[in-house]
């Protein structure tokens, strides 16, 4: 099974603010911003070899974010795998013992399927898996 690194996400109250670090000390540019309004959170994703940034800044304070950045004030939210089958990640999980927090799967950034499991099960870390990007969104974002 082919599995990489997709994502770190971060939570951040702003990303107006939070892009400010990224872009300017390290040099990374944000690729896209979106909202998704079933996850009450705006995304910004910065791509960078082997992965991307996702910042996460809250639509609403009772958002899982949102809920987040309350609890634990700003940084690391979770760490994302990109595998070959969201699905069969879940079964597996379940078959370990390992819950999944919400429903899994359900639709994420970039037209995404995704699926958390609780930190609880992870060794402290919550863990997304989430499939490859759609292929609508790679062909616009390499202008074809």
């Amino acid at each position: 099974m082919t599995v990489r690194l997709a994502h770190v996400g971060i939570a951040v109250r702003s990303i107006v603010d939070a892009r400010i670090f990224y872009e300017e000390v390290l040099g990374l540019e944000v690729e896209s911003v979106e909202e998704i309004e079933s996850e009450g959170v705006k995304v910004a994703l910065l791509p960078f070899p082997g992965g991307e940034i996702e910042l996460l800044e809250p639509l609403r304070e009772d958002s899982p974010v949102g809920r987040f950045l309350d609890k634990h004030g700003e940084g690391l939210h979770h760490l994302s795998f990109e595998v070959p089958d969201v699905q069969r990640s879940i079964l597996a999980g379940i078959e370990h013992g390992v819950e999944t927090v919400g429903d899994a799967p359900r639709k994420g950034a970039e037209g995404r399927e995704i699926a958390f499991f609780h930190p609880l099960f992870t060794h402290g870390v919550l863990i997304e898996v989430c499939s490859k990007r759609n292929a609508a969104v790679d062909e616009a974002a390499s202008g074809s």
